[in-house]
């Protein structure tokens, strides 16, 4: 899609910059250091920007703590962290992210964008648990993978959001083999086939 509107995403047309801003830094850093597909360029607003915001939308009204795993270029996380530094009932961004490169990309594009958030240049395995209200990950691992991390960062009551494509009921059924979690399943709004898994309750089966 080209690029839409802030009244056709239904933000303020300050959180519109921001994310203007912080799409022009995905182009440009994107050449050297890779952080999305190059094929995905010419589509970052349908197939990234507006892909993180409907992983936001399904989230908590409120939270204290957001933790994005395996950040990468900043999706979801720096998406988030955008739409969040509006609403006082949203606290604090935390984008994991364990290559060096990219976590100079996170921490340019909170500080250019000029929104709270921190990046912890760290293996997800090896962090100290972070008791997340929201945890976030898109393309980082399997579902059986995730839900390790999310039991190890994520607070008792809270929920994590994971963007899955066309294999994930298959991901849901092999991770059931280890995990009991509770689910709710919310189809992708800009790519057939795809979902936001929502999930809760996890404990070791």
């Amino acid at each position: 899609m080209t690029k839409p509107s802030a009244e056709q995403l239904n933000v303020s047309r300050e959180t519109f910059a921001r994310l203007e801003t912080y799409v022009g830094l995905l182009e440009k850093w994107t050449p050297k250091i890779n952080l999305i597909s190059k094929a995905t360029v010419p589509l970052i607003w349908s197939r990234h920007v507006l892909d993180s915001m409907q992983v936001y939308r399904n989230a908590p009204a409120g939270f204290d703590h957001w933790v994005d795993l395996g950040s990468g270029g900043g999706l979801p996380g720096l998406i988030v962290a955008i739409l969040a530094a509006e609403n006082p009932a949203q606290k604090m961004v935390t984008l994991v992210e364990s290559d060096g490169r990219k976590a100079a990309f996170l921490r340019t594009a909170l500080r250019e964008t000029a929104v709270p958030g921190r990046v912890l240049c760290e293996r997800i395995e090896s962090l100290e648990p972070q008791r997340a209200d929201v945890l976030s990950a898109r393309a980082l691992a399997d579902l059986k993978s995730l839900l390790g991390y999310a039991s190890r960062h994520l607070s008792a009551d809270g929920v994590a959001l994971f963007s899955k494509g066309v294999t994930w009921e298959k991901e849901v059924e092999m991770a059931q083999s280890e995990w009991s979690f509770d689910l709710e399943v919310t189809k992708s709004e800009t790519e057939e086939g795809s979902v936001i898994l929502r999930i809760g309750g996890i404990s070791r089966v």
